[in-house]
């Protein structure tokens, strides 16, 4: 279980609080599909996957990623319980969609770029940690149901 400081959770807070779920969570997982090209066969029911340009372009890709970053928005609500807030997830991933789960800490990893990216000086070094923090504990509450 992961702890989180009044601090931090304020500064996760207010952060989100500028996120454009959308906007974020498509350029988020449009760029978790580029980076990391294996993932891709997770989404082969996606369509056009078969450059940067299309994948970014794509609006299953976009759409996915605001169900994802939507997703977030609950563990935000609930950061002192997340391994039960993604119970439900956890258990889909591992038993119909059988996502590895190392990709789940290599999209927190790329939301944290891509909110460097978008807020700039907002997203302040002690913002990025705390953020660090959640999304990996965020990807700890995804696995709790693997075996």
């Amino acid at each position: 279980m992961v702890h989180f400081t009044s601090e931090e959770k304020a500064l996760i807070t207010n952060i989100w609080g500028h996120v454009n779920v959308e906007e974020i969570g498509g350029e988020t997982l449009g760029r978790l599909l580029v980076v990391y090209p294996w993932t891709q066969r997770f989404f082969d029911k996606f369509g056009n996957l078969s450059s940067p340009d299309a994948i970014m372009g794509n609006p299953n890709v976009k759409a996915h990623g605001k169900k994802v970053l939507t997703s977030l928005g609950d563990a935000i609500k609930n950061l002192d319980d997340l391994k039960s807030t993604f119970a439900h997830l956890s258990e889909l991933h591992c038993d119909k969609l059988h996502v590895d789960p190392e990709n789940f800490k290599l999209l927190g990893n790329v939301l944290v770029v891509v909110l460097s990216k978008t807020l700039g000086k907002e997203f302040t070094p002690e913002a990025q940690a705390a953020y660090q923090k959640m999304v990996s504990g965020v990807a700890s509450a995804l696995v709790s149901k693997y075996h």
